[in-house]
């Protein structure tokens, strides 16, 4: 699949562009490569760019002060990959984005965004309506470890991302659910025995 078709896939249940405007759209990103446990995005760097991962599993990842890792949150082929809040806050990133297989992604840079938003107007209305998603999913995320169980959150994740658990080790989705990996094994164990 070539970079327009995934780029028009990506973006044809938001927008509708003319061939003119999708080339010109398109012609702003870049084919990038991430090979597994390479960084998409590292702690302390600011996030001047949005990616659309076209293939692999990327993790986004908080290290704390005495070296482990927290699971925040997960990216699949076809989804938005950028950290909003040092993208627009033009601030040092707080978190990592890891590939945790092969990746490809088609990146453009923020200043592109920035220049295609005057440039097609329409395009804007798809910075916002991807930026308008992704705080609702921050929001949702929020209340569900607020207000739910480990087994609730276990399977609003599994109705979600069917897929995850061929992509994703089960250490990674139990630190998601904010649980131990025996925790994980246990509720699997009652949800499927």
């Amino acid at each position: 699949m070539d970079r327009i078709h995934k780029i028009k896939k990506s973006i044809e249940p938001i927008i509708s562009l003319t061939d003119d405007e999708l080339s010109t759209f398109c012609s702003a990103f870049e084919y990038k490569s991430i090979r597994k446990n390479e960084f998409f995005l590292k702690e302390g760097q600011v996030c001047d760019f949005i990616g659309i991962l076209t293939s692999g599993v990327v993790i986004y990842i908080k290290t704390l002060e005495n070296g482990d890792e927290v699971t925040i949150h997960f990216a699949f082929e076809g989804d938005w990959v950028n950290n909003n809040l040092s993208r627009l806050s033009n601030s040092p990133s707080t978190i990592n984005i890891k590939a945790i297989e092969d990746s490809e992604m088609l990146v453009i840079k923020q200043k592109d965004i920035s220049d295609l938003y005057l440039q097609i107007p329409k395009v804007e209305r798809l910075g916002r309506i991807l930026t308008e998603r992704a705080f609702i999913k921050f929001v949702e995320q929020t209340i569900e470890f607020q207000t739910l169980s480990a087994k609730e959150r276990y399977e609003n994740l599994l109705k979600n991302y069917p897929e995850i658990f061929q992509k994703v080790q089960l250490y990674h989705i139990a630190n998601y659910l904010g649980i131990a990996p025996k925790s994980l094994s246990r509720i699997r164990k009652e949800l499927f025995d």
